[in-house]
């Protein structure tokens, strides 16, 4: 069983994922704070200092928040719809950016494919056996 697990670890796949998930693991902090630093105040800028992360509904307890992260250390019931956006902003911008990694990545595979697969360039070509066969006849049926 050991053996079995080492295998595993030791294929190309595992390794690329574990790198492929910890690279994500940064690159979410960095989207992040684009959004957050970013592109939430521009949004605000056009909708007049609108915030998505601090709306919310609230739902059961009493009091007069300020803040989401006020209300739920208060223990009440809130429905953060502004955070859910926030999530589903930050979802498309990560998933864009994977798709143009992947597309980029493809592109340069299909270019180096291409380039195996390209003949090399044809040696000169010299006469052929039938033409070497052709001309010793045709010398032979000539008289001397």
């Amino acid at each position: 069983m050991l053996n079995e697990f080492k295998a595993f670890i030791a294929k190309g796949n595992v390794m690329d994922m574990a790198v492929g998930i910890i690279i994500g693991a940064a690159f979410t902090a960095i989207v992040t704070s684009m959004v957050n630093d970013l592109i939430n105040p521009i949004i605000g800028l056009f909708t007049g200092g609108f915030d998505f992360t601090n709306n919310f509904l609230l739902l059961s307890g009493e009091g007069d928040y300020a803040s989401l992260e006020a209300a739920r250390e208060a223990g009440a019931a809130v429905f953060a719809y502004g955070a859910f956006i926030m999530a589903v902003i930050n979802f498309l911008i990560i998933a864009f950016v994977v798709f143009m990694l992947v597309r980029y990545v493809n592109r340069i595979r299909d270019m180096a494919v291409r380039k195996e697969d390209e003949p090399a360039e044809a040696a000169p070509a010299g006469p052929t056996e039938l033409d070497v066969l052709l001309e010793i006849r045709d010398s032979l049926k000539k008289p001397v």
